[in-house]
């Protein structure tokens, strides 16, 4: 599909004189495309739909109907603003612990003010943003026209859901369809969803000095040479250190907490509780080392105080239930000690041991984090700005893929068995070519898709009408908390219904395919490209591994009879490996492996307008003639139709105001023959 054949360079439209376009009916008001997804839990996060319907011929003659729909989603907007909140409160949480490091040597107190006024900055600088976002009430897209805007920087650009639902007959019995029933498609035979999105990157910041990959690799091999100036620590290691950072200030009040339910239970004279809580303590105190003195003297007065409470109430004492006077004589005389009293001096003492481990710990890690900072400015907080930003936006688009997705296979039990035992692939197609600023946008973009692997997500019960998600975490690790209303998440198995983690695997293909690739080809560098595929390549492997080894037998047994998964991942190596020019059917396998594994399509280009159009439009008409039985005849003119007249033309409308893909005649000649638009479709325009 698609695949470069040579010697047809010239033939720069694919357009078929004479042939009309099958676009049969229009439809952009938004209520009348809510009640035809059946899915009106969508309308809070999706706004702003483009409908076109098509019927096209199919092998046996009779008409297939399409329904194609394009949406905006708030999520634009709302994931920026959760995240750059999470950010400040993350930020002003650091400055504050080093400002309380206490009393430092002149040279480290002076690096301290000069780390403080540098990220007090930054911190004001992220509250100027959201502030800014703030006012930009119930917008819901960024146009490719925007993406240099500063105040927008962390907004993901022209954001859409792009879905194509069909219905045809050869799956229906066989009955022909008439004109009239074209208009209802609510329940269809497939759905296919892509979510298109410019490429994640730091536009605003610029590209001289290249992107993130790049950036990220030079600053650390400065950082490890200038390394006589202070101890090196890698990335991972600061990484771990911000985390039990984080795990201190979440570990002390819980044992604390738990340290005062032991002392109330002992003031119950409760056995059983007493135990609960002593083993919900000891759990909690795994990770204190230094207090496991106090914490073992806890423990051993609690055996004692229960031994020493079965002992003086055994049920055999005395005749027929009767106690003997002896013994009530000696309780009431020397009665037992108050648990709570004897063990109110251990708690404050473990109480005590702890907070003085705690301080120390969170003294020791604010240091090593301060000398980062001081010997790295400005660079290092202008690399987190970058990242920050390419993030966000990474990030809007895999929360509004998730959510429609998992909306769109609630009642899929292969699916949400799948979600909570393995986790869900997330495939990005690129198209951005190997030069010049476009080779600092696909860094950014390889570190953003990447960055995803430390979101989870978290399905919840909504208790409100309120189903946006709420977002949780720091810079290493995020957790998404999508709602859903009671009715439909009692759909879900149970583990996710106790809160399980539901994790996400990103992969990033990218293949350049306009003009600017064929100078990189024949004077430039590929070797970018070339190392992302490779390395996407084996990160899909690990997760079809895993989803191979954690799906049960019966499940797998059925899978393989229906997918040759290994085939196409052997295809996609040998692709990979080929080195072709402008080799498109990488795009292809990686996307159609993706389907068949229940996965989240997304393709990008520098503004998700032009080329991404082409793509889509190119994958959707490829799927009728594979999967629908399109006849061939009418491939072409099925392609040029949802080029010139449906959802992705409007696409570029709202972007630049103008009904024409910036392309002119010498850059289609470079085009892969099938992502070149008709005549008529294309022209001089802003992109």
């Amino acid at each position: 599909m698609g695949e470069i054949e040579d010697g047809e360079a010239d033939h720069v439209t694919t357009d078929v004189q004479g042939q009309k376009c099958t676009l049969v009916y229009e439809c952009t008001a938004p209520e009348s495309v809510a009640g035809k997804d059946n899915l009106p839990l969508l309308n809070a996060v999706l706004k702003n739909p483009v409908c076109k319907l098509y019927r096209f011929p199919t092998s046996d003659n009779k008409w297939m109907r399409i329904r194609e729909q394009m949406s905006e989603s708030i999520l634009s907007f709302h994931i920026p603003k959760e995240l750059i909140s999470l950010h400040i409160k993350e930020d002003l949480c650091r400055n504050q612990e080093i400002k309380e490091l206490g009393e430092l040597s002149p040279h480290w107190d002076n690096l301290r003010k000069n780390v403080l006024t540098h990220c007090d900055q930054m911190v004001n600088m992220y509250q100027d943003i959201l502030t800014e976002l703030n006012k930009e009430t119930g917008s819901s897209f960024k146009s490719s026209s925007s993406k240099g805007e500063k105040t927008l920087e962390f907004v993901p650009i022209n954001l859409h859901l792009q879905r194509m639902q069909v219905r045809s007959p050869h799956l229906k019995g066989g009955k022909c369809l008439q004109s009239a029933q074209l208009l209802s498609l609510s329940i269809p035979d497939a759905l296919y969803d892509v979510i298109t999105v410019g490429a994640p990157a730091a536009h605003f910041q610029g590209f001289k000095n290249g992107g993130l990959r790049k950036l990220l690799q030079r600053f650390e091999t400065e950082r490890r040479n200038t390394g006589y100036q202070f101890i090196y620590y890698s990335p991972e290691n600061t990484a771990k250190a911000k985390e039990v950072l984080s795990n201190i200030n979440q570990l002390q009040p819980l044992i604390a907490t738990h340290a005062d339910l032991l002392l109330n239970s002992a003031s119950q004279r409760s056995p059983d509780s007493l135990k609960n809580s002593l083993k919900m303590l000891s759990e909690k105190d795994r990770v204190w080392a230094n207090v496991g003195k106090s914490l073992n003297c806890i423990i051993a007065m609690v055996d004692k105080l229960i031994e020493s409470d079965g002992g003086s109430k055994s049920p055999d004492s005395g005749t027929d239930g009767e106690t003997d006077p002896s013994q009530a004589d000696s309780d009431t005389s020397h009665p037992r000690e108050d648990w709570y009293a004897q063990l109110h001096p251990l708690i404050l003492s473990l109480k005590d041991c702890m907070g003085e481990v705690v301080s120390r710990a969170k003294q020791s890690l604010t240091f090593v984090l301060l000398q980062e900072l001081a010997y790295s400015l400005p660079q290092c907080l202008m690399l987190t700005l970058r990242r920050d930003i390419v993030f966000s936006q990474a990030l809007a688009g895999l929360v509004c893929g998730f959510i429609i997705k998992l909306h769109t296979s609630l009642h899929d039990p292969d699916f949400l068995q799948q979600l909570h035992m393995v986790g869900l692939v997330v495939q990005y197609e690129g198209l951005l070519s190997t030069y010049s600023d476009e080779i600092g946008m696909l860094e950014d973009m390889a570190v953003g898709i990447s960055d995803l692997k430390k979101v989870a997500f978290k399905i919840i019960e909504a208790k409100t009408n309120d189903v946006l998600p709420v977002i949780t975490g720091r810079r290493e690790h995020y957790v998404v908390e999508v709602k859903l209303p009671t009715r439909m998440f009692e759909l879900l198995p149970l583990q996710i219904k106790e809160g399980q983690l539901l994790h996400v695997y990103p992969v990033l293909f990218n293949v350049g395919i306009n003009e600017q690739q064929t100078f990189a080809e024949r004077f430039g560098d590929v070797s970018l490209q070339e190392s992302i595929n490779q390395e996407n390549l084996e990160l899909l492997k690990e997760y079809y591994t895993i989803f191979m080894e954690k799906m049960p037998p019966s499940y797998i047994s059925h899978f393989q009879e229906q997918n040759d998964l290994k085939g196409l991942l052997e295809n996609l190596h040998q692709n990979i490996q080929a080195k072709k020019r402008k080799n498109v059917e990488i795009m292809w396998l990686a996307a159609t492996i993706c389907r068949k594994l229940n996965g989240i399509r997304f393709t990008c280009c520098k503004s998700a307008k032009d080329r991404t159009s082409m793509s889509v439009t190119l994958e959707q008409c490829s799927i009728l003639r594979d999967e629908h039985q399109l006849h061939k005849d009418f491939f072409i003119r099925a392609l040029d139709c949802m080029r010139r007249e449906g959802c992705r033309i409007e696409n570029v409308l709202k972007n630049i105001k103008c009904r024409k893909y910036a392309f002119n005649m010498l850059q289609l000649m470079a085009f892969p023959k099938y992502y070149r638009p008709p005549e008529g479709t294309y022209g001089k325009a802003d992109t």
